[in-house]
């Protein structure tokens, strides 16, 4: 007798030699629901009383988790999606969410994308910035934090919405809040009200009006960090999002009882396509960390109690994540840890192996970009890992290297030398939003997207089994804890001081955060009264979040140029990555000269040299303080470490 075949929808995917297999196969014979609501009432219909959710006020209140199982998702996601369409919401209307993780946000994202289209937007923005982004979306209603949640993004969308004559604004409460909801004060000309109250009111079932998209229907706009000037708004179909989180979902290591854990907010697409629409898919129970997510300090200290109690099979995070997590004592079981997914930015070695080395639990890294939907390569357990690649590429997506002339032309490179990485495949999105009218979003991918190829701005290779090894951000992005910052938001800030001439963020690297901005500038002839703590101080009150804020402020004589005179970051980079080590070092006593501490460039990434050390303590205790950096650095007679 012949072994069954696996299901279409779930072939066997737990090695780089499955991809050929799963590719015989064309993606639309695999039966894949058309919408992000599709996936939702297949889950409803499949397994109704099963554990969809369980959403957490809080790390110290992690026992006090509210559960909705599949069918009362999707009855939760009518009501909303009534009420929206109540609003006049309609297919190419945009509703804004400006709120961090709680109860209701899953459900009223998947409601805003049934109804309209999605636009979620980090709550930390400040008002002018978020309301620039909902308003280039073309946003009709506003959801945001309520003020028990966040007093902060309350205020900013009281004043969005006002501004953008928002038809409605609806508030959300935290997770177990107790006693009735404070009032609410209004605002001028818009309906404001609680979301759970306001949506108690509609059916369980879609109302007429209520037309469920098909898959080329726009479902999100999610903004980028941007590489020059403000972030981006990248528009997602409701195709991009359910062929990317099936990729994902199929992955042969992980069945329908595995439970996920999420922690990043709600407006990054991680942690909508890899822990929301994914686990949709499967039928799978994802566990939602409180509003601060990874964010709170507190997580830490209960999270393998969280794992042991929940189960958990797997989560999603980023490297300084499980660099944190790594110094955090196992005091609970968590044998139910198959493995850990990575994405953001790249995995350190240093970071790997003191994760893996505390817990026994391996880590699996990912790629991928907001313009190609979320991850593009994945990477493989079981004996099949390759840990200097960011991944294969994932099934029906194709990737491969180009130089892009100073004229704009595109030339394809021979497998397996450095170039531009370029994406193709049916994630790739159509484009930014560049405008709003009565028809609708007017979409423009900028030049990034050329014959169904995307330039993902990165530097890489590609081997001959698809995996993607990375060599380096093309773009400037300052990635702290897997947020994206556009450094030209700090140098816009630092700029607008009148004692400034000239001024280049770049990130600096942290144990903590990965890497934290700072910046370096000029200064007019004569001024010798403006000092660092000032331009600090100064540049957190004009940059457009908290995050931009830079850690530290250089004076220089002049920012350095090219050959040819053109502005240059390397030895910025190199500069904030020498002073990250020296202030590391003479925390624990060990003080070097600035000529001592060499810098230099390793395939792309900043490698520092430290001179040699012969007390076999010293150098132990030197390792353990730099490896949380997560820099190539070596000992100049010992190799790297």
């Amino acid at each position: 007798m012949s072994a069954p075949q696996p299901h279409p929808l779930w072939p066997t995917y737990d090695q780089p030699g499955d991809l050929k297999t799963i590719e015989s196969l064309a993606l639309e014979d695999r039966g894949l629901p058309g919408s992000t609501y599709d996936v939702l009432a297949r889950a409803a219909a499949l397994w109704p009383d099963r554990p969809a959710l369980t959403v957490l006020p809080s790390a110290e209140q992690w026992t006090h988790g509210e559960t909705v199982g599949f069918a009362q998702l999707r009855d939760d996601v009518h009501r909303i999606a009534n009420l929206f369409h109540q609003h006049g919401v309609r297919r190419t209307t945009a509703v804004g969410l400006l709120t961090p993780n709680t109860g209701l946000l899953p459900a009223t994202l998947l409601a805003a994308q049934l109804a309209g289209i999605a636009a979620p937007v980090n709550p930390s923005l400040a008002a002018e910035h978020a309301e620039r982004l909902l308003g280039l979306g073309g946003a009709r209603i506003l959801v945001a934090a309520g003020p028990e949640l966040d007093p902060g993004a309350w205020r900013t969308a009281r004043t969005v919405a006002a501004s953008l004559r928002c038809s409605a604004l609806f508030a959300l409460r935290p997770v177990g809040a107790p006693g009735a909801a404070p009032a609410l004060e209004p605002v001028e000309g818009v309906e404001v009200a609680y979301l759970h109250v306001a949506a108690a009111a509609q059916p369980p079932e879609l109302r007429p009006g209520v037309v469920p998209p098909k898959a080329g229907d726009l479902a999100a706009y999610f903004h980028t960090g941007g590489t020059t000037g403000a972030p981006k708004l990248a528009a997602h179909t409701h195709a991009n999002e359910v062929t990317d989180a099936w990729m994902i979902a199929a992955n042969s290591l992980l069945d329908s009882d595995s439970v996920l854990f999420a922690g990043l907010p709600l407006f990054h697409v991680n942690a909508l396509v890899v822990t929301l629409l994914a686990p949709l898919l499967r039928g799978q129970h994802g566990v939602w960390a409180g509003p601060l997510g990874y964010r709170d300090p507190a997580l830490f200290k209960v999270i393998w109690k969280i794992v042991e109690h929940f189960r958990i099979s797997t989560m999603s995070a980023v490297p300084t994540v499980y660099a944190g997590l790594a110094r955090v004592p196992l005091d609970a079981d968590i044998t139910s840890l198959r493995f850990g997914i990575v994405g953001a930015s790249p995995l350190p070695p240093a970071v790997r192996a003191a994760f893996e080395d505390h817990t026994g639990v391996p880590l699996c890294q990912g790629y991928g970009l907001t313009e190609a939907t979320c991850g593009s390569a994945r990477s493989f357990l079981r004996g099949h890992q390759r840990p200097e690649a960011a991944g294969q590429r994932m099934p029906y997506q194709r990737v491969k290297t180009v130089r892009i002339d100073s004229d704009g032309r595109w030339h394809d490179l021979p497998q397996g030398e450095p170039g531009i990485l370029a994406i193709s495949g049916p994630n790739v999105f159509p484009g930014y939003v560049v405008g709003h009218d009565s028809d609708g979003p007017r979409l423009d991918t900028l030049g990034t997207v050329r014959d169904g190829w995307l330039n993902t701005g990165d530097l890489a290779r590609v081997d001959a089994d698809g995996f993607i090894h990375l060599r380096g951000r093309a773009k400037d992005l300052i990635i702290r804890g897997g947020h994206n910052i556009d450094p030209a938001v700090i140098e816009d800030a630092l700029l607008a001081h009148p004692a400034v001439t000239g001024a280049s963020a770049v990130g600096r690297p942290d144990p903590h955060s990965g890497e934290v901005p700072v910046a370096y500038v000029t200064l007019a002839p004569g001024e010798t009264a403006t000092g660092a703590d000032e331009l600090i101080e100064f540049a957190a009150r004009h940059v457009p979040e908290r995050a931009a804020a830079p850690k530290d402020v250089i004076i220089l004589a002049a920012l350095p140029l090219t050959d040819i005179g053109k502005p240059s970051k390397v030895p910025l980079h190199l500069d904030a990555a020498r002073r990250a080590f020296s202030g590391a070092l003479a925390s624990i006593g060990v003080a070097y000269s600035d000529q001592q501490i060499r810098c230099d460039l390793n395939d792309g990434r900043p490698m520092v040299s430290l001179p040699p050390v012969s007390d076999p303590g010293l150098r132990r205790r030197i390792t353990a303080q730099l490896a949380p950096y997560g820099v190539d650095w070596a000992f100049t007679d010992t190799g790297s470490h």
